[in-house]
C-alpha cells in the first residue's frame, strides 16, 4: 500500500435535490468551481454525476463531453465519470457514458437494494462495461456495495483479464440502506477479501451519511484511500448541513495528515492507478 492517501471528491450524485440542498453543485460552473477548490485542498480524483437544466440527473452525452473537456481544461484532477447514473437509467445510456472519453469510470460489481429502489447491475452488463473499458483504455473504479461484490470482481478478472492500466482499484461504498453497513467490522471483512484479488490491489472507502467519519478512520488505519463529498453526505455534523464540498475534502485531508499519509497529487494518483500522465 502507498504511504500517501488518494482523495476522491464526489460532489453531486444523483439522489439529492437542489431545492433541498442549495449548496449542491449542479451547473457546470458550480461543478468547475467545486473541482478547483477541492483540488487546491488535496483532492486528486473527481467522481462526476451531472444534472440537466432543471437540475435533474442526466446521462446526456453532449453534457458529459462538455463536462469532461471543461474539467480537463480547468484542473489537473483525474476525471472519473459515473456509469451508475440514477437507478432508473437504462443500460444503453450507462454504457454510452464511455463515449465521453473519461480517464476513469465507475463499474459497479453487482445489484443492490438502494433504499426503496433497486440498483440493477446484471452480470452481462458488468462484463460489457468492463470489456469496453479495456478496449478504450478507460481505467475502472470497481464499486463494491456488499462483500459478495468482491467475489464477483475476482470472477470477472479471472475470466476477462485485468483492467486497462493493469491496476485494480475498488471503492467500498458503505452505509447505503440495503448494502453493507458503514462499520469498521465490515471494512475489515472487505479488507480480508481483497487478499484474493491481484497483488497490489488498492481500495478507497466511502461512508454514507453518519458513517463518513468511522469509515475514514477505518480506511486510513488499514491502508485504504478516501472518497468524500455531497453525493454521500449532506450533513457535516448532527444538525449542521454541509456548506460546500470543500468542508468534506478539508476534513479528509486533515485526517490523512494526522495519520501521516498526506494526500497524493493528481500526478502521483495517475501513476498509482496505471493512468497515462497528463500531456
Amino acid at each position: 500500500m502507498t504511504t500517501g492517501t488518494l482523495i476522491t471528491v464526489a460532489p453531486t450524485g444523483a439522489e439529492s435535490a437542489k431545492t433541498e440542498v442549495p449548496a449542491l453543485p449542479v451547473t457546470l460552473d458550480e461543478l468547475l468551481l467545486t473541482a478547483k477548490e477541492c483540488e487546491a485542498l488535496g483532492a486528486a480524483v473527481i467522481h462526476v454525476h451531472i444534472r440537466d437544466g432543471d437540475a435533474r440527473p442526466t446521462l446526456d452525452l453532449g453534457r458529459l463531453r462538455e463536462t469532461v473537456a471543461a474539467l480537463r481544461e480547468s484542473t489537473d484532477l483525474v476525471v472519473q465519470l459515473s456509469t451508475g447514473g440514477a437507478v432508473t437509467d437504462p443500460e444503453a445510456d450507462r454504457l454510452a457514458v464511455l463515449d465521453a472519453a473519461p480517464e476513469m469510470a465507475s463499474c459497479t460489481m453487482g445489484t443492490v437494494n438502494f433504499g426503496d429502489d433497486v440498483f440493477l447491475n446484471r452480470w452481462e452488463f458488468v462484463v460489457e462495461l468492463h470489456t469496453r473499458m479495456q478496449d478504450r483504455g478507460v481505467v475502472p473504479e470497481y464499486e463494491i456495495f456488499d462483500l459478495g461484490h468482491l467475489t464477483a470482481l475476482r470472477r470477472l478478472l479471472d475470466r476477462y483479464g485485468l483492467p486497462a492500466g493493469g491496476h485494480v482499484h475498488v471503492d467500498l461504498v458503505m452505509g447505503v440502506p440495503g448494502g453493507m453497513p458503514a462499520t469498521t467490522e465490515a471494512l475489515v471483512a472487505c479488507r480480508q477479501a481483497l487478499r484474493d484479488l491481484p497483488a497490489g490491489t488498492t481500495f478507497s472507502a466511502t461512508g454514507i451519511g453518519r458513517g463518513t467519519i468511522p469509515v475514514i478512520l477505518a480506511a486510513l488505519s488499514t491502508g485504504g484511500h478516501l472518497r468524500v463529498g455531497m453525493e454521500d453526505t449532506v450533513s457535516y455534523a448532527k444538525g449542521r448541513p454541509v456548506e460546500s464540498n470543500m468542508q468534506l475534502v478539508a476534513r479528509a485531508v486533515s485526517f490523512a495528515q494526522l495519520a501521516q499519509r498526506p494526500p497524493l497529487t493528481p500526478a502521483q494518483t495517475r501513476d498509482l492507478l496505471g493512468l497515462a500522465p497528463r500531456s
